[in-house]
């Protein structure tokens, strides 16, 4: 996506869509012992991202471990309450983000047509 079109839109999407897969891997694996719940710093990545590293690499910088409030007695990390409430956070913001792309795109195709 060019960024002189979307502006930052574009990479957070990218992150976004990054940090759906990290926080859906943690509830998938809720059960899984000595799991290590895991998410996107998205700040760090965007800035990365905007620096011009790959998102790949800019979102794999920006990966930090989860402290837990009750850790389990297997090892696991993950809080279903804590990962439910950052999915939907990051849902929310991903809808918005992708909501502006979309009236961008419109817009200018309105120009184009000269609408």
């Amino acid at each position: 996506m060019s960024n002189g079109i979307f502006g930052v839109h574009g990479a957070a999407l990218e992150i976004r869509s990054q940090r759906m897969a990290v926080l859906g891997a943690n509830i998938a694996n809720a059960g899984t012992p000595g799991y290590k719940a895991r998410d996107i710093n998205f700040a760090e990545a965007l800035r990365s991202r905007l620096d011009g590293n790959e998102a790949q690499q800019a979102t794999a910088n920006a990966v930090e471990y989860r402290v837990p409030v009750m850790p389990s007695l297997d090892g696991n990390t993950v809080e279903m309450s804590t990962e439910q409430v950052a999915f939907s956070e990051n849902a929310v913001a991903y809808s918005a983000t992708l909501n502006f792309i979309r009236g961008r795109v419109e817009t200018l195709t309105r120009a184009i047509r000269g609408e």
